[in-house]
């Protein structure tokens, strides 16, 4: 199966690398942490890179724009609830050094993949004197 353009985007892969260290981590939590802490970090994790792939499929400058900011949104909420996984005693020292060079990675990439999506130049089709925006190009 070819790889779709999200996928080849720097910030979609860290986005998977975190969300599947996540899942890896809270797989060995007890019941009462999986079912607290646990589905709503994997959720918000998760949420991220699905975020980047649905902006991506949208087309519309806007659109994807949106779903950047969502994406954001999602990474913030995961930043909380890994504060409370290690404050709880649910993350170990080790947890922390795996994750948090990648969640210092992935936060400016995701300010600059959402500040890069802007309309581009639109081109003049000379045959039928329409403008048309090249949002295809984005990606």
């Amino acid at each position: 199966m070819s790889r779709t353009n999200f996928e080849n985007l720097r910030v979609y892969q860290l986005s998977e690398e975190i969300a599947d260290m996540i899942w890896e981590i809270t797989s060995s939590w007890d019941a009462f942490a999986k079912n607290t802490v646990g589905i709503q970090i994997v959720r918000s994790a998760d949420s991220v890179g699905a975020n980047i792939a649905e902006g991506c499929g949208r087309y519309g400058i806007k659109d994807n724009k949106r779903f950047g900011y969502m994406a954001r949104g999602s990474l913030n909420e995961t930043k909380h609830w890994l504060r409370r996984a290690y404050k709880r005693e649910l993350l170990t020292s080790q947890d922390v050094e795996r994750l948090k060079p990648l969640l210092d990675e992935l936060a400016p990439r995701l300010n600059a993949y959402i500040n890069s999506i802007k309309p581009r130049e639109t081109k003049v089709d000379t045959t039928s004197n329409q403008q048309r925006a090249t949002n295809d190009e984005l990606i």
